[in-house]
């Protein structure tokens, strides 16, 4: 009779220990149910009003500027240094040894060809060219005795020769003795200023040593090293347009030569361009800026480089498209040519009446409204 009341009584007590605990976790499960179900619901409904919001909003429309692709001649230019130069920019010397005992020119002076610059002592050789004068005047008169005498066949022949010889002879020695004289005067050999007078009167002047520099100007020179790679762009003939820093002086002049030989070890080839210098305002081994055209098409596509923009897949610019009425920006893949830092030529992608974006680029995308 106990036992049957005491097992009641333990089934109850561990009863009542064990069923708080379920019945909470129970209830957790249950509130975490309904949260689940409550997001997923948010999310319905936060993705139908997103979607109710996209359906009223207005396409916004970017404002671009585009102009019109027309071909037109492209020409691309290199500017090469070059440096001015004179084939009339000579050191003179005297032809012999002797003093300066007379300098007839200034420095800065124009003179004329044969003119007289300077003058060496030529005591010596006066006074030798004295004694051969005395000398000649008895030898001549001796060979015209010997010569009458001659003729009528009076005297011996070898007389008469050795009077004519002695004669010519003393002839011979007086023209050298005169050209001497000559070679000790210092003339100017040809038209042009006096740029210098190294030597100063008294001084020992010498085959071997520089007396004065002598220039014209009037007319000069460039020359200039091109590389290699434009051999075949560059030639005789060609125009070309120069600039002078130093003076701010432009002009425009014919290549008149260009060389063929390449420069080992600078690979360089050497180009000419003779210029008229009337007002000698060019100088010698003035620094002179040449731009050169090393390439020309007809009918080219020209694009500004700015405009030019790279992705993975190539370079890139942006037109103008119509689709479904609405004026939209349109991503065209290009292949380009010759580039410079201002002017890209396009030899593919682009053809002549394309409306080409050129301002606001930087601001739309592949498809994106525009207006113009």
């Amino acid at each position: 009779m106990k036992a049957l009341f005491i097992l009641p009584l333990i089934a109850l007590l561990f009863a009542c220990s064990s069923a708080p605990g379920d019945e909470d976790r129970e209830d957790k499960q249950a509130l975490l149910a309904q949260y689940k179900n409550d997001l997923s619901q948010l999310k319905k409904d936060i993705e139908k009003l997103e979607k109710e919001l996209d359906e009223g909003k207005q396409e916004q429309t970017i404002k671009v500027v585009a102009s019109t692709v027309e071909p037109r001649l492209y020409e691309h230019f290199v500017d090469i240094s070059g440096k001015v130069e004179a084939d009339k920019n000579i050191i003179i010397s005297p032809e012999t040894a002797g003093k300066i005992i007379s300098i007839d020119v200034k420095e800065g002076e124009r003179v004329r060809k044969g003119q007289v610059l300077a003058r060496l002592n030529t005591e010596m050789t006066k006074r030798a060219l004295a004694q051969v004068e005395i000398n000649l005047q008895l030898a001549t008169t001796t060979y015209e005795r010997q010569a009458d005498l001659w003729q009528q066949s009076i005297g011996s022949e070898m007389e008469y020769l050795q009077a004519k010889s002695n004669k010519e002879a003393l002839q011979q020695q007086k023209e050298a003795l005169l050209a001497q004289l000559d070679l000790a005067i210092i003339r100017a050999p040809i038209d042009g200023v006096v740029d210098d007078i190294i030597q100063k009167q008294g001084e020992m002047a010498s085959p071997q040593q520089a007396f004065a520099r002598l220039v014209n100007i009037n007319q000069v020179y460039i020359s200039a090293d091109v590389s290699e790679i434009y051999l075949q762009a560059v030639n005789a003939g060609d125009r070309v347009a120069i600039e002078f820093p130093v003076i701010n002086k432009n002009l425009e002049a014919n290549i008149y030569r260009a060389s063929s030989v390449i420069d080992p070890a600078s690979r360089t080839f050497r180009v000419r361009i003779n210029l008229n210098n009337n007002n000698n305002e060019i100088k010698p081994n003035m620094l002179a800026v040449l731009k050169l055209r090393t390439f020309k098409a007809e009918n080219a596509i020209i694009v500004p480089s700015i405009l030019v923009k790279k992705d993975f897949s190539g370079e890139f610019i942006f037109v103008t498209q119509e689709t479904d009425g609405q004026l939209r920006a349109a991503k065209r893949y290009i292949k380009t040519g010759i580039k410079d830092n201002n002017n890209t030529l396009v030899t593919d992608g682009l053809t002549p009446g394309d409306q080409l974006i050129t301002k606001g680029y930087a601001q739309v995308v592949d498809g994106a409204a525009i207006a113009i």
